[in-house]
């Protein structure tokens, strides 16, 4: 049976700031579609012009964060989920704070005085979503704040663990920690490729943390590029049905992924088969494009 705080996530926490863009504006800014990448200089004035000139949700996400707060909303059980991120101390992280609090999820952020809350453009066009990161303070995680006593009793407290591959960027130590703890008392790491550029040049922390690693998450692209880096073949694939949706009731498919994995997360800390967390990751991904944003109604009708 799951219980509190049995699942514990790890990440970088960013506010979303999302809306339908024309395919000028991906150009503009040099942004390919359905892709995530760091924001770099040349991104930076896009954040306000979205903000000033397109009709914006802001939303509290980041991958982990996103994931974790799915499984809470599959679970129903408050505060089976526990989180820590980097915010800064502002307006957008209060934001944060409150939306994670009111999902039931029993955050510990570590508040950084320097800089801004992170945030994320969220470019959608024809359905697709393209993720622009301006980590921010979500960049400024130190691992302090995991070793003391009141945050490391979360890792003590949970039996399994999820971390996206873009925290690997911010605090590959606090990663290993984490995966040797999980190692060392037979518990249950899992990790996400999260985009193909984390598989090319953050290779070698991953390749450290993918020794501990049960379960890793990733898409097609993800995939193929990682087996490209790694030199890897084609092993033993099977392949689950999946929800099928009208293109008509597609809203956008931002969250998606981080759904799959909060509802396949749902059920594995219940110990379930595989098989049954492959569907409630599916079930989770088919309500939350439906949506706008990584958001979802008050319950599940997942059986």
């Amino acid at each position: 049976m799951a219980n509190e705080g049995i699942l514990l996530g790890m990440g970088n926490p960013l506010l979303d700031i999302s809306a339908v863009v024309p395919e000028e504006f991906l150009k503009k800014y040099d942004v390919k579609p359905n892709n995530a990448i760091l924001a770099e200089d040349k991104h930076l004035p896009m954040y306000d012009e979205l903000a000033n000139e397109y009709d914006v949700e802001f939303i509290a996400g980041g991958a982990t964060q996103n994931s974790i707060k799915v499984a809470q909303w599959m679970l129903q059980i408050p505060g089976a989920t526990s989180y820590m991120g980097s915010i800064g101390k502002d307006k957008f992280g209060e934001e944060m704070k409150k939306n994670c609090k009111q999902a039931g999820v029993n955050v510990h952020y570590y508040e950084d005085e320097t800089a801004p809350t992170g945030t994320c453009a969220v470019c959608v066009l024809g359905g697709e979503r393209s993720l622009i990161a301006n980590l921010s303070a979500a960049n400024c995680y130190k691992t302090e704040h995991l070793k003391q006593p009141e945050n490391w009793a979360l890792v003590e407290k949970a039996k399994y663990y999820y971390i996206a591959g873009f925290f690997l960027t911010v605090s590959p130590e606090s990663i290993q920690l984490v995966a040797a703890h999980a190692a060392a008392n037979n518990k249950v790491f899992t990790m996400n490729l999260s985009a193909p550029f984390i598989c090319e040049f953050f290779k070698d922390a991953q390749e450290k943390a993918l020794p501990y690693v049960d379960y890793v998450f990733g898409n097609e692209t993800e995939a193929r590029t990682f087996a490209r880096v790694h030199g890897w073949e084609d092993g033993k694939v099977k392949l689950f049905p999946v929800i099928l949706l009208p293109k008509e009731k597609l809203v956008d498919t931002n969250g998606a992924g981080d759904a799959f994995v909060g509802g396949f997360l749902s059920q594995l800390v219940k110990e379930k088969p595989i098989e049954d967390c492959v569907k409630a990751g599916c079930y989770a991904a088919n309500v939350i494009i439906q949506r706008s944003g990584c958001t979802y109604p008050e319950k599940p009708d997942f059986e």
